[in-house]
């Protein structure tokens, strides 16, 4: 397995493939089918690339099975905080290990960043997400936000994070 930035030569159609398969797959007993059947090809393509966001790359024998995305955190609350925005991947590699590869590649670039403090949302019912982050020492903050997906109201968690000193070995140079 190899995580990397993602590159002028990657196609962004095949990373959005990513975020939609996990979409239909991770939130298909939370978001209701008929957005998540709507969900039009190339839906993040662009997103991936927009300006202040960093996207990585997992793949196995050159193929791409999972992205992650993060930036400084795009709300005022937690200004001085490091966000990750997205951790996805192919629905036949979710719950395979590949997961915590990703977050602590992020978790480390943000840190090279500047940042000591890390947020994440998580969809409330998103138990099996929850658990996966508190493992790796994220907490729920108290705050949560409304979103309407589809139709439906959800709540998305705040997850904070506090780096750790030393700092973990680096993904990249």
């Amino acid at each position: 397995m190899e995580i990397r930035y993602i590159t002028p030569d990657d196609n962004l159609f095949e990373i959005s493939n990513i975020y939609e398969k996990s979409w239909r797959y991770a939130y298909r007993d939370l978001i209701p089918k008929d957005f998540l059947d709507s969900i039009p090809v190339g839906k993040w393509a662009d997103k991936v690339t927009a300006e202040g966001i960093y996207s990585l790359v997992l793949t196995k024998e050159d193929v791409l099975i999972g992205t992650a995305s993060f930036s400084r955190s795009r709300w005022e609350k937690y200004s001085d905080y490091g966000e990750i925005i997205s951790i996805y991947f192919l629905p036949e590699y979710i719950g395979k290990g590949c997961g915590g590869h990703l977050l602590r590649a992020c978790i480390s670039e943000l840190k090279k960043l500047g940042f000591k403090r890390i947020l994440l949302r998580v969809l409330e019912g998103n138990h099996r997400a929850r658990k996966f982050y508190e493992k790796y020492g994220f907490t729920f903050s108290g705050d949560c936000q409304t979103e309407q997906i589809g139709g439906k109201e959800l709540f998305e968690l705040i997850y904070v994070y506090e780096v750790r000193q030393p700092a973990a070995q680096p993904y990249f140079s």
